[in-house]
């Protein structure tokens, strides 16, 4: 990389690695989501082959959206933050460089091991016992870069988007060191060590935390910086960012339990995730407002500034999803939604609606400023962007809505004499046109996120030709 990009003062050449790979994986990822939703509709599309199948795919595409995708763009943006607004360097080069080369080694393990079938069979959590040793190293030491570098900052207070930051990183290690804690029989073979319900329950204590951790507080994390920074206005109001903080971080521990209604766990414990969960909206709601109302005064920039339209609609999402999410957990709606493809539709309301979104608005901001420029090559290409990934996320989760509550009721629905009125194929077949839709919403996806490398690659290559300095105010 040109000397002319290394700024004096903060290491952003592993800010700009994460932060290319973050557009590569989301490409891929996404990509892997659309051929999935295909093979819904043409079930020949997995070729016969098990590489290729639906089971191994799946877990292939959820690892590359969150970890890989979403991964790479946590590790950019809290690298960035963190120094811009901790005023020191990162404590070190080196182990901020093997963070990255470290995560990238577990994302290409995953992509090897998993469509082969080499899986622990746990939901966010399938890779074997020592690509998790792997990630469990890595993960400690971006820990420890993190923080060092909070410790020797030179301003007194610590800004709130790191005190996010450092809670999703602190929180995710403690996570995925217990959830996937096994006895390894083979080198790609093992066997957790709880059992039954309790096995259960500790997955979707990591499973629904890895979501408010990972996917949440990271991601509110970046709101707090790139919405205020874009807008060109101060958070509305610092003191609701530190009961936010606090509020969401000591109710999201307890609300796993809600993706076990009605199954072998203790219905004290089903009703304790309930109950957590609906608490919850609280919280969420309280971010989302105190986002939303950061552009008090700025309202008006929303017609001439697509970076800063994914960052509002963003956040628009994140009220929906964390909105849906507790109605969903109450036991009643549950009995209707569990299974079904509303809890799908409920997921990428948050995947793409809420993290996608705030991601490209942060790499929008982030991406010019690392390499030299104002703004990106094109922003009527930022545009185009932002209209795709509207019409994508609204056609794919309303396609899954409408799929989910038919499948709800369709499986409900009774004879006089108490026999079932329809059958699981008939299920099947009446999804059939929501499948369709949720294709194209995902279509509409990939072809923004295609734009978004060419229009990426572009602002590089200009600045390479350029040779510009770096912006010492980015």
């Amino acid at each position: 990389m040109s000397t002319a990009f290394e700024h004096p003062t903060y290491n952003y050449k592993v800010v700009r690695q994460f932060a290319i790979m973050t557009v590569v994986w989301g490409i891929v990822g996404m990509t892997l989501g659309v051929i999935l939703a295909a093979q819904l509709v043409w079930p020949e599309l997995n070729l016969g082959l098990p590489w290729t199948s639906f089971g191994r795919l799946r877990p292939l595409h959820t690892n590359a959206v969150i970890f890989a995708f979403g991964g790479s763009a946590l590790f950019a943006t809290s690298y960035y933050v963190v120094q811009r607004t901790c005023q020191v360097r990162l404590i070190s080069d080196k182990l901020a460089a093997f963070t990255f080369w470290g995560y990238q080694a577990v994302i290409l393990c995953a992509v090897v091991t998993l469509p082969l079938g080499l899986t622990e069979v746990k939901e966010y959590a399938e890779l074997e016992w020592p690509i998790d040793i792997l990630l469990a190293v890595v993960w400690v030491t971006y820990a420890a870069v993190f923080l060092g570098t909070i410790k020797v900052r030179k301003t007194s207070h610590i800004y709130v988007a790191n005190w996010f930051f450092a809670a999703f990183i602190l929180t995710v290690a403690v996570l995925h060191i217990v959830n996937s804690a096994a006895l390894p029989v083979t080198a790609t073979y093992s066997i957790s060590i709880y059992s039954g319900a309790i096995d259960a329950m500790v997955q979707w204590w990591y499973g629904h935390n890895a979501v408010g951790f990972f996917l949440t507080a990271g991601f509110l994390g970046m709101m707090y910086y790139f919405v205020p920074k874009q807008a060109e206005r101060p958070v509305y109001s610092y003191r609701l960012s530190i009961v936010h903080f606090w509020a969401l971080i000591m109710v999201y521990m307890w609300a796993g339990p809600h993706h076990l209604h009605y199954t072998a766990l203790p219905n004290w414990a089903q009703s304790l995730g309930m109950v957590m969960s609906i608490i919850l909206l609280a919280p969420s709601w309280g971010g989302m407002i105190n986002g939303m109302m950061t552009l008090s005064g700025a309202w008006h920039k929303l017609r001439t500034d697509p970076t800063l339209r994914f960052l509002v609609v963003a956040l628009s999402f994140y009220g929906m999803s964390t909105f849906e999410g507790p109605m969903m957990a109450v036991k009643t709606v549950n009995a209707l939604s569990h299974y079904t493809d509303w809890t799908i539709g409920h997921v990428h309301a948050g995947a793409l609606g809420w993290v996608a979104m705030i991601t490209i608005g942060s790499m929008y901001h982030l991406i010019p400023r690392l390499f030299g420029r104002t703004e990106m090559y094109s922003v009527k290409l930022v545009a185009v962007h932002f209209w795709l990934a509207t019409i994508g996320t609204v056609l794919y989760i309303a396609a899954m809505w409408v799929n989910g509550i038919l499948q709800g009721l369709m499986w409900r629905a009774i004879n006089e004499d108490g026999t079932l009125m329809y059958t699981f194929v008939e299920t099947v077949e009446a999804s059939g046109p929501g499948y369709i839709v949720r294709l194209i919403g995902g279509l509409f996806w990939v072809t923004g996120m295609l734009i978004m490398a060419v229009n990426v690659a572009m602002t590089v290559k200009g600045s390479a030709k350029s040779g510009a300095p770096l912006p010492q105010t980015a």
